[in-house]
Parts: C-alpha cells; structure tokens; sequence
C-alpha cells in the first residue's frame, strides 16, 4: 500500500496528507556535527603525522589527548579548571542577570530607554579587554577584578539582546492582550516576556561566549591556577600539546554552555511549533 493512503474505521482507502507545516523548523541531527568533528580530528591526525602539517605548528591530536590525560592524572586538571569555572560563573551570574534586568526596563519603559541607550552605545564598543588594568586598580589583582571583567563584559551584550528582544515582540499580541484587558503586569510576564525569550537565549549565547574570552584574559594576569594560566604558562614555554589541551577544555567549555542554554530552550521556548 502507498504511504500517502491509510484506511479508516470503515474500511474506505484515503489519501494521507503529509504535514508540511513546519516552517523551516531545524531537526536534530547530531550525528552529522559528530562525524565531522571525527574527520577533521582524523585529517589532523593524518596529516601531522605524514609531514604534510609540520609538527612545529600543530601537535598531533593524539599527543594532545596524552598530555589530556596525564593532566587528569596529576590532579592539576581540577586545580585549573575549578577557578576558571568558578569566576566564570560568578561574573557571568552577575553580568548576565543585571543585563537581563536592565534590558527589560529599557524595552518596556521609555524614560530608562532615553537614559540609559545612550549610555550603552557607549560603552558597548570598549574592548573590555582594555579595560582590565582599570578593574586592577579598583579591585585590586585577586578575585574581585576578573569577576567585574567578566561581569562588565557579559552585561553589555546582554543588555543589547535583551532590549532588541523586547522590541521585537509582536505588538498585534499586545493590543490582543490590551482588547481582553489584561493587566499591565499580565501582559509584560505572558506575553512580552515569553515573546521575548527566543532573542534573550540568543544573546545570552553571544555573552556567555564573551564572557569566555574575558576569563582567559583575566586569568593571564596575576592568577596561579586557571585555564587561562595554564594556557599563558603553555604559550611561554612553547609547549604545544599542553596548549591545545587548554584550548580544548576552553572550546569544550563552550559546548557545554551552549548545550545548557539550548535545553533551557527547549523548556521554556516549548510553545514554538
């Protein structure tokens, strides 16, 4: 029988109509990101060790994945990884959230928005980067200048997205929500907000990449233990495999982050078709 004809109750063959209502809807298809990831690995493999890429630029994947592992066994691994963990946290936390607040207000009230885009667009370009002997001088050199580093520079991104999300809200769902008379608050947290979402993970993505970035940076100045150290400390020495290892860890660190918001997408963006 065709798969585009099923039979009823009653014994009578119809024709099947296929659902093509999707709307571009991306399907999951992470076998194929695997695959790939194991070619280029492979190619790289193959290819160091063969001559064609000189050693002296790039390591063989396999001395990277033993000197992986020996710094696993060492314990160091944890020593490293823990700080950089923890301040990523704390200053992401603490940009992110005030980002999202921030954003919120400027999308939904006018005298915050004329206050504060200016004020915004201007510190949006700095490269926060520059600004670390800044955070030096007022926090001093120990923990609480990395976070405000990675703070400042998540919280700027965020504020960005969050505002464009804001606006991006459909406002024919709004006046619906105005014709029902719903309340102010009722509209902002069942309409706006959940409107609003998509754009808010999505530079949350941006921002936490960044945030990333800032960490390393921070963790190069006046830090024992952390990824970025280790990487600095590699980078010195000329040491290749030991700095693809922190490489590594920081691109896995990236996937993991990504792999965190989109589950928070699903959950909460489940409403999408």
């Amino acid at each position: 029988m065709s798969d585009h004809l099923h039979v009823d109750a009653k014994g009578t063959q119809r024709n099947k109509v296929v659902f093509r209502g999707g709307g571009f809807a991306p399907q999951s298809k992470r076998w194929v990101g695997a695959i790939v990831f194991i070619l280029v690995i492979a190619l790289m493999e193959v290819g160091t060790r063969t001559g064609f890429i000189n050693n002296l630029t790039l390591p063989r994947p396999s001395d990277v994945f033993k000197t992986f592992i020996d710094l696993w066994n060492t314990g160091l691994l944890w020593k490293h990884l823990l700080p950089s963990l923890s301040r990523l946290a704390i200053g992401a936390a603490i940009g992110a959230s005030f980002g999202v607040a921030v954003g919120v207000m400027i999308g939904l009230f006018s005298y915050v928005r004329a206050g504060l885009v200016p004020i915004v667009a201007a510190i949006f370009p700095i490269p926060k980067i520059a600004l670390l002997p800044l955070f030096v001088i007022w926090f001093g050199i120990d923990e609480p200048s990395k976070y405000a580093l990675i703070a400042f520079g998540t919280f700027t991104p965020t504020v960005v997205a969050t505002y464009g999300a804001v606006d991006n809200v459909d406002r024919s769902l709004i006046r619906m929500g105005q014709s029902f008379s719903l309340s102010w608050f009722s509209i902002v947290t069942k309409i706006v907000l959940p409107g609003a979402m998509p754009g808010i993970l999505s530079g949350l993505r941006v921002s936490l990449a960044i945030a990333i970035i800032l960490l390393v940076a921070a963790e190069m100045l006046g830090a024992e233990y952390g990824i970025g150290a280790y990487i600095l400390e590699a980078g010195s020495l000329y040491d290749l495999e030991r700095l693809f290892v922190g490489v590594s860890i920081l691109s896995l660190m990236g996937v993991v982050i990504s792999a965190i918001i989109g589950y928070f997408e699903k959950r909460l963006l489940d409403w999408r078709v």
